[in-house]
């Protein structure tokens, strides 16, 4: 090894039925690399950096106003598992030969750092694995992430040198020798052009949805350093990034010791940015104040998780919100100045409990408070109480069964989900004609 160690950092690309650009950044990779900023000598390359120069050839895949947008993708054949589904598979990123040819002109890495985060894309990892180790098989492969954190024994098939469960780094500086800074942001100067961002204030989730993977692969809440927060912020805005997207689990838990101290000195430093939560904030916590708080520190995109208004669901689930909950969340964000198209609430298409009739009227209650809805397809996740359910359904031990878009049509039917989505997309349309 080189007495600066060269570390090759990849996020693979997507092999699934449907897939977009939703604020999708490798955080977990790029905060590992950044602890060990300037202790070794990085490179990135992000099958899903939708800057690539490769994109400069297709114009027709353009970013929104908060900068997401759509992959270039391939369609390929259905896994043999999944054939019955009557939906065309992608391969979506860059082409597998721009990472060949870009393989073929970086050579001598010592180690590469290999992110995952749904079980179901595996095959990406797999074939970002193949490729290595045609290319550069000297180089040590570590693979981390949500895919080898809940499916070990899978992952273990994929031939990598190191895999690394949660988020016990130890490993991680024993293999390579390297001793991390931990107060170091992410290396997100890795990219040669960034107009989106990601940022964690806190890990982990102080619920215990019988649905959710946190608890089992993050634990219980713990905050991060508020300066190491608006460090990493100030880095995302010196390099470029306009939007910021928090993937906090709990970015609203305990705000008045996390949350509301970092968005009072993002107002008193005048930093000019667009904040959006991607993953669903609980619409218990959003109280008059701290709706007003987060519009004028510039938050701009709000995904409310509301499951059911099913009282007996919603408290089988965990019991995180309730409708009169959802409907004060939506009253306070819509009096603090937020705009209703940009408010939106995820309901749960596919839930092994979920009774069609409830999910119908939780769609148009969300009508009613005049937002938008979304449906999130269910994904049955092993080693959750509701994944293990799905076992007589599927073979969740095949981590393609996991897939979210697979699974509302295993358990529902085909026609039936389009239905619901069909109703899902007209309630939307009402809402943006009133």
């Amino acid at each position: 090894m080189s007495a600066t160690p060269k570390i090759l950092l990849v996020n693979p690309p997507i092999y699934d039925f449907a897939a977009y650009d939703f604020w999708l950044k490798p955080y977990g990779l790029l905060s590992i690399a950044g602890y060990l900023r300037s202790r070794a000598e990085f490179t990135l390359f992000d099958y899903l950096d939708r800057l690539h120069p490769f994109y400069s050839a297709h114009r027709e895949i353009e970013s929104d106003q908060w900068g997401r947008g759509r992959f270039y993708f391939e369609k390929i054949p259905n896994p043999d598992c999944l054939k019955d589904i009557p939906r065309s598979f992608r391969r979506f990123g860059l082409p597998r030969s721009v990472f060949q040819n870009f393989l073929a002109k970086n050579t001598g890495y010592d180690f590469v750092f290999v992110g995952t985060v749904m079980t179901y894309w595996y095959p990406g990892v797999q074939e970002v694995i193949e490729d290595i180790r045609r290319a550069i098989p000297a180089a040590k492969i570590i693979v981390g992430g949500n895919y080898v954190t809940l499916c070990r024994s899978h992952a273990e098939k994929l031939g990598a040198d190191l895999l690394v469960e949660g988020n016990d780094l130890g490993p991680v500086w024993d293999f390579t020798g390297i001793e991390p800074d931990l107060n170091q942001p992410g290396l997100w100067e890795a990219y040669d052009k960034l107009s989106v961002g990601v940022l964690k204030l806190s890990d982990g989730c102080p619920f215990e949805c019988t649905y959710c993977l946190v608890p089992k692969v993050y634990g219980k809440f713990r905050p991060r350093s508020l300066e190491r927060s608006l460090a990493e912020l100030e880095l995302l805005v010196k390099l470029g990034a306009r939007n910021v997207a928090f993937y906090d689990d709990a970015l609203l838990f305990d705000a008045k010791n996390v949350l509301v101290p970092f968005f009072d000195e993002v107002i008193k430093r005048d930093i000019k940015v667009n904040f959006h939560s991607p993953n669903a904030i609980n619409a218990r916590f959003v109280t008059k104040d701290l709706a007003d708080l987060m519009v004028r520190a510039g938050f701009k995109c709000f995904y409310l998780g509301f499951e059911s208004t099913s009282r007996d669901w919603q408290q089988q689930t965990g019991s995180k919100v309730f409708s009169e909950e959802l409907a004060g969340a939506v009253a306070n964000l819509k009096s603090a100045g937020a705009e209703p198209n940009n408010i939106t609430a995820y309901q749960i298409l596919g839930h092994p409990k979920t009774n069609v009739a409830d999910l119908e009227e939780s769609m148009r209650f969300v009508n009613r408070l005049g937002i938008r809805g979304m449906l999130a397809d269910f994904s049955p996740i092993p080693g959750t109480p509701d994944g293990e359910l799905c076992r007589k359904w599927v073979d969740i031990d095949e981590p393609l069964l996991h897939n979210k878009t697979a699974f509302p049509v295993i358990l529902l039917g085909f026609d039936e989900t389009n239905r619901l989505k069909d109703l899902q997309r007209q309630l939307n349309r009402d809402i943006s004609q009133r």
